[in-house]
């Protein structure tokens, strides 16, 4: 298939689908499994959370070892295999194991995808960073829509967990389960049979490797039906001219063996602090590395501490309002979703003005995030409830859009996945933290909303603290 941007957008846009959707997925089936299953809800998202964990460490820093190729064509098919075994889970010990494989898999998409993606698109189109942003909406548009029918109408009306409640009853969980896991296939599929995607130049060099860096872009050339002057002895030329060259060259005296054991312990040469040391080298880009961590630790307590639970939350709320039905609840949760729609549109103009740019964008989106999160306390009726979730929604994906591009576009490109992987880890350690806190806290009540209002303000705050505006510049 012809390497274009466009299927570019397309097959990396699934990461960020994935990314989402996922998390939402398990929060949508949470209601139904109680039900059925008897379990405390927290326990559930803290199985997911961990295996977030992992992936975002796994596959962000493995992309930066054997490239970003090998990680992108793996994750995606994990996330399939195993969300469409936890369709049959027998119990709530079987679903939270097989949640927790395939969120190892769901981990590792962003902090790979956002690389690949930049590390391919020209710096006059690193704004479509941000645009990408839109599949992350459309996760969370499309698990509510699937999950509105079948979770309506194929649920049992049990209003005491563990009973009256069989599996024969109580399908359309399973159902959603099984329609997830076959795109997340088609996806797959897409990406590994139909996509053809190089290892990334950029990387290449990063690690060295000149001719096979120049291989591929003479290749990507002649696909896209253009030629390039581009050779390794200009590469070099570059290397000798600012004196990384003996950094930068990779010498292993066994590349060629064969032998699996061997190929096992080049790899675990590679494992060292050297990416790790690279994002502090300097006193500005150590500033700039540490707010980024801060602020998705910061995020990554505050969003699902409080969007996790909006379907509880809104179900209780709507049920002190007289309409906390279960196709009320769902209905709510699809007009959350497609508000969140052009919320990635906007940021990718917002981010381009000169007045605003990445920080600003970042900053005041985060901001309102939180505001709005809290004035959601004060409504009365079921219909300002919404409201407020709707705009909360709306700013909600303006930030995340905003967030998801300045983060790898201020990490070297050698050292980015594991930038990537060392953000999205730190968001998913204190995601951990969510599940944690409400399994000790009353869900029903407003306390949860206002930790999490209160921390988006603090983290809208650190944006404007950032060092470095990426807007009009490429990546480094």
């Amino acid at each position: 298939m012809l390497f274009n941007l466009r299927g570019l957008f397309c097959v990396t846009g699934f990461g960020w689908l994935a990314d989402n959707l996922w998390p939402i997925v398990t929060g949508l089936i949470i209601p139904p499994t109680v039900n059925e299953f008897d379990y405390e809800p927290p326990w559930l998202k803290l199985g997911q959370n961990i295996g977030l964990l992992i992936g975002a460490a796994f596959w962000g820093v493995g992309s930066d070892i054997w490239g970003r190729k090998v990680s992108f064509n793996i994750t995606m098919l994990i996330i399939a295999v195993f969300s469409i075994s936890a369709g049959g889970s027998p119990n709530f010990v079987a679903l939270t194991s097989l949640a927790t494989v395939w969120s190892v898999g769901v981990g590792g998409n962003l902090p790979v995808d956002s690389a690949i993606f930049l590390e391919f698109v020209p710096a006059s189109h690193q704004y479509l960073l941000t645009i990408l942003s839109i599949w992350w909406a459309f996760g969370q548009l499309i698990g509510s829509l699937v999950a509105w029918p079948f979770i309506a109408n194929y649920s049992c009306t049990t209003t005491t967990p563990g009973t009256n409640c069989p599996r024969s009853s109580n399908m359309g969980w399973r159902y959603f389960l099984f329609t997830m896991g076959s795109l997340m296939f088609v996806f797959w599929a897409v990406r590994f049979f139909i996509f053809k995607l190089y290892e990334s130049p950029k990387y290449l060099m990063g690690k060295g490797q000149d001719e096979k860096a120049v291989e591929v872009v003479r290749k990507l050339a002649e696909h896209n039906g253009r030629t390039t002057t581009l050779t390794v002895e200009d590469l070099q030329a570059v290397d000798s001219a600012y004196s990384h060259k003996s950094d930068l060259v990779q010498t292993d005296p066994a590349k060629d063996e064969g032998h699996v054991n061997a190929a096992i312990r080049r790899q675990l040469t590679k494992f060292d602090s050297n990416h790790v040391k690279s994002l502090f080298a300097s006193r500005k880009l150590a500033y700039s590395s540490t707010l980024l961590i801060i602020l998705w630790a910061l995020i990554g307590l505050a969003f699902p501490l409080y969007n996790s639970f909006v379907t509880y939350y809104l179900s209780t709320r709507g049920a002190d309002f007289g309409d906390g039905s279960v196709y009320i609840t769902y209905r709510n949760q699809v007009i959350l979703s497609v508000i969140g729609v052009p919320g990635a549109l906007l940021a990718g103009y917002l981010v381009e003005l000169p007045i605003l740019g990445r920080r600003g964008t970042l900053s005041i989106s985060t901001i309102l995030t939180g505001v709005f999160i809290l004035v959601s306390t004060t409504a009365r009726t079921s219909n300002a409830l919404l409201g407020w979730n709707c705009a909360y929604s709306f700013t909600s994906n303006v930030m995340y859009g905003v967030l998801y591009a300045i983060t790898p576009e201020l990490f070297p490109t050698k050292d980015r996945g594991t930038g990537n992987a060392i953000t999205a880890t730190a968001n998913r350690i204190f995601g951990i933290m969510a599940p944690i806190i409400a399994l000790f806290a009353d869900l029903t009540s407003s306390v949860p909303i206002f930790i999490s209002g209160a921390i988006f303000l603090i983290a809208g705050v650190i944006a404007l603290l950032l060092p470095f505006e990426s807007r009009g510049k490429a990546s480094l």
